[in-house]
């Protein structure tokens, strides 16, 4: 029985997925694409947002998580004009990372370029590695 109800679930995924109109359908999984890069001193975030607007844009960083949150707003066919082909999604979208470290949220700085976000994320000065020295005798 369960196995015919996996399978009717899945045809109706199916179906589902092939009809619906390219507004509804679910939010693809990583998106917005990521790039992240770590150092000593910290982290890089990239991420290609094109179409969205720094004000529909919400980052945010508690402890070792960075969060970032925001909409691309549909485009709108001009009068007379009905679309030939729709595949550029929109609607709002989530992605969280953990860092391997903690984030000094004061020193955070994001800027946006030709559709790309550059987040620069220092690391917190008590979670830098300390050096030790070694007393001799």
């Amino acid at each position: 029985m369960w196995r015919e109800m996996e399978r009717l679930r899945r045809e109706m995924n199916q179906l589902l997925g092939e009809t619906a109109a390219p507004s509804e359908l679910p939010v693809l999984r990583g998106y917005p694409a990521m790039n992240i890069w770590v150092n000593e001193n910290g982290a890089v975030v990239t991420t290609e947002l094109p179409g969205v607007l720094p004000e529909d844009l919400d980052i945010s960083v508690v402890d070792d998580t960075l969060t970032i949150s925001g909409s691309r707003k549909p485009e709108e066919a001009a009068e007379g004009i009905t679309y030939h082909r729709r595949e550029r999604g929109c609607g709002t979208f989530t992605r969280s990372f953990q860092l391997p470290f903690k984030v000094d949220p004061h020193k955070v700085e994001a800027s946006a370029n030709n559709g790309i976000l550059n987040i620069t994320l220092p690391r917190a000065e008590e979670d830098k590695p300390k050096k030790i020295a070694v007393r001799v005798g």
